[in-house]
């Protein structure tokens, strides 16, 4: 079955040019032209994608991702207006899992709308197959990752991750102690040549500090290194 991937843009020439381009790549396409009438769609028939305009009539893309992120985790990309830094920024630390910037190449699109699919896929799987083996599971002090089920649990309490949010903390757990340079999780976290800058995984790691002391306000395991990268401190 073919991925849903929709569409919220309020913008018919965007709508209608990505549609085709992605529908010729074999995808499924649900198209909204304004974020109050794809909130509830998303909501009732979750896609497996969803890329969403930021600047929209009745509920625009903040908005729209906010109210999604109470009650679901959906892979995410925004369309920002160029060079709006702020935008990348806050729609980042809202739980989106990517950004691109208007005008934008709709190759460029589809190859990060199949490398955040293929990360999700990777993690998926059927719920009556038995629980992943503890070895294959990362068990690092007080926190529990699960990649199989993409489950992360700190202190026995779960902690809900995109799957950018969650490649990254995993390549930091894998070796605690060991020092991240920014250069080396974005390798990690974006595949298939997609170009990011450092502010994107400074805001990633800002999300995940956010989420973990939500259950924990004293979490301090992902360290900076200033001028030199990140690391998990196994506690």
């Amino acid at each position: 079955m073919s991925p849903t991937i929709a569409l919220v843009d309020d913008d018919r020439n965007i709508l209608t040019s990505v549609s085709i381009a992605l529908q010729s790549e074999g995808f499924t396409v649900r198209v909204y032209s304004d974020g109050e009438t794809a909130l509830k769609a998303l909501l009732d028939n979750p896609p497996d994608l969803a890329v969403l305009d930021i600047k929209m009539p009745r509920m625009d893309g903040m908005e729209l991702l906010r109210r999604l992120r109470e009650k679901s985790s959906i892979p995410t990309i925004f369309l920002t207006s160029k060079d709006d830094e702020l935008d990348e920024a806050l729609g980042l630390a809202m739980g989106a899992d990517d950004y691109i910037t208007k005008p934008f190449s709709q190759r460029l699109l589809i190859a990060r709308i199949r490398a955040i699919l293929r990360r999700t896929e990777a993690r998926a799987m059927p719920e009556d197959q038995p629980d992943t083996p503890a070895a294959e599971k990362i068990v690092r002090g007080r926190l529990e990752m699960d990649p199989a089920r993409h489950r992360v649990q700190w202190n026995g309490q779960d902690v809900t991750l995109t799957v950018t949010e969650f490649l990254i903390l995993e390549a930091l757990a894998q070796r605690p102690g060991f020092v991240k340079s920014r250069d080396q999780l974005m390798d990690t976290a974006y595949q298939d040549d997609v170009y990011v800058d450092d502010r994107t995984i400074d805001s990633h790691i800002k999300r995940l500090r956010r989420k973990f002391r939500q259950v924990d306000s004293e979490f301090k395991a992902i360290e900076t290194l200033y001028g030199v990268g990140y690391r998990f401190a196994e506690e």
